[in-house]
């Protein structure tokens, strides 16, 4: 039984019992000491339920301590806040194109080459030499492309998710920034909205998702708030919301289940961050 110590206010060790999983993305296989992109791999663990879209809406929101008609009292909040941090994606690093021209030419093959091409042309081997700088030029192009596109790609993730949100709190609707959103806030969705975090959905009319970001997927995907499997796909979570997404068309209520680094977005985040260049 949920123990209430204040109106709004709940016990969160109670209200997340042992046998009720926290959730955070698996990490990958080479992740295990860089989880947590800017922070320990416990902050960014989340009051989610495991899985969520295999749940009935209330058995979340139970387990999460809020109800749809008032939310989450302020004291509450901060001290969800406090626990669970901002829903922010921290990015370790902004590579500049320079650094990622500089890159270009760190590699034991590009030292091999400019050296057989110096040689070449300090023994008068001109084309032999010129054709090798053409290679090194051609590899340094290519690559400082494709690598200044994907540092623009996830530049352009963490940007996903950061508007403006309408949650319901201490009984009131309020307008508040993304980064304020925690676990167990109830938000009011509407078409066009752009989603903020990944949340479970309570109520849903008509209600469709552009998930593309996600999952590739070019047309928009219908929404309910009916349980799927509980390994269903990505793309198959109708139940789900997912941060970074948009909606295309109705309305709805949904809990927020997870935030910041502990979202779907936020892993992809991770795997691209931690890939090696």
């Amino acid at each position: 039984m949920i123990a209430v110590t204040a109106i709004g206010r709940v016990d969160l060790s109670q209200v997340f019992p042992k046998t009720f999983q926290y959730f955070r993305p698996d990490p990958p296989d080479n992740a295990g000491h860089a989880h947590g992109v800017g922070m320990d791999i416990a902050d960014t663990a989340q009051p989610r339920p495991d899985p969520p879209q295999a749940l009935p809406a209330d058995e979340v929101l139970a387990h999460l301590g809020v109800s749809v008609a008032s939310g989450l009292a302020d004291d509450e909040v901060k001290r969800r806040l406090q626990t669970f941090g901002p829903n922010t994606i921290v990015s370790r690093r902004k590579a500049s194109a320079l650094a990622v021209l500089l890159h270009q030419f760190r590699s034991p093959v590009v030292y091999l080459l400019s050296a057989a091409a110096a040689l070449a042309f300090y023994f008068g081997e001109l084309e032999e030499g010129a054709a090798i700088a053409v290679v090194l030029a051609i590899n340094a192009l290519i690559g400082f492309v494709t690598e200044l596109k994907a540092a623009r790609s996830i530049e352009a993730l963490h940007a996903l998710g950061t508007h403006a949100a309408r949650v319901r709190r201490d009984g009131h609707v309020r307008l508040i920034a993304a980064e304020q959103m925690v676990p167990g806030d109830i938000v009011l969705l509407e078409a066009g909205d752009v989603i903020s975090a990944d949340m479970r959905l309570v109520e849903a009319s008509n209600l469709a998702a552009d998930e593309s970001t996600l999952t590739g997927e070019s047309v928009a995907v219908d929404k309910t708030t009916q349980p799927v499997a509980a390994d269903a796909r990505l793309a198959d979570r109708a139940s789900m919301l997912f941060k970074g997404t948009a909606l295309t068309r109705g309305s709805g209520v949904g809990v927020v289940a997870a935030t910041g680094l502990a979202t779907e977005l936020g892993r992809v985040s991770q795997l691209v961050e931690e890939a090696e260049p």
